[in-house]
């Protein structure tokens, strides 16, 4: 008689469960350094440029990440911010009391969406009461190939554009193992595998999971392998 065939794992569960809150800090900036002292500049300086800025760049660069990462800090310093993605289906009328907007994944926006987006940019760069406040977009492509309507994207380029680069896999596995080396951690081959195909492979989210890893060894005083991995989670 035929053994039944393992079940695999539920990696979505495991992301969302494992998902850092976003911040500048624990963003890994390797190859994308320029944008993130940018938005660090910005969120750190009381008389920040209202210039808008656009981050770019293909699935896994970051964008996202940063963000939110944005949105958290500005957040932390008492101020409402406009935010708008892709589900956003009925986006809300500009408000005054916006210390900034976030548009995430612009490509993705319907006429819905560009509409709103327009005029959330329009109030933000000139606005009935104050001073001028802060656009920060995102997209998969630079803005001259964005298919979006023109008013919209020429004012979506017209400021600051950064292209984020996505880690390469040797350059994933890199960094990972000299976090690793860092924290007295050997990481096996097999183990690096099973990491990076079984779980997100944004580094944040990486990073977490190495954390917790390396608790969860010293805690059961045994070696990191793929049976510790599964372990864990299965106690969490």
């Amino acid at each position: 008689m035929n053994s039944p065939a393992p079940q695999p794992m539920k990696q979505l569960a495991l992301d969302i469960g494992l998902a850092p809150v976003p911040t500048l800090e624990n963003f890994v900036p390797v190859g994308n350094e320029a944008a993130l002292d940018h938005l660090r500049l910005w969120v750190g300086n009381p008389q920040r440029s209202p210039v808008p800025t656009l981050l770019w760049g293909e699935g896994g660069s970051g964008k996202t990440h940063l963000l939110r990462a944005v949105r958290e800090a500005v957040r932390e310093h008492g101020a409402p911010v406009g935010w708008m993605d892709a589900s956003t289906h009925d986006p809300a009328d500009f408000d005054e009391r916006w210390e900034a907007v976030l548009l995430d994944d612009v490509h993705l926006y319907t006429a819905t969406q560009q509409a709103a987006a327009f005029n959330w940019f329009v109030n933000a760069q000139n606005p009935a009461h104050g001073s001028a406040r802060w656009v920060l977009a995102t997209s998969d492509r630079p803005p001259a190939d964005l298919l979006l309507r023109e008013d919209l994207r020429t004012r979506l380029g017209w400021g600051h554009v950064y292209q984020l680069r996505a880690l390469g896999e040797s350059e994933r596995r890199s960094v990972l193992r000299r976090a690793a080396d860092e924290r007295g951690v050997f990481l096996g081959d097999e183990v690096m595998d099973f990491m990076l195909t079984r779980f997100s492979r944004d580094l944040s989210s990486l990073m977490l999971l190495l954390e917790r890893l390396d608790g969860y060894a010293l805690r059961t005083q045994r070696a990191i392998t793929i049976p510790l991995i599964r372990s864990m989670l299965e106690d969490e």
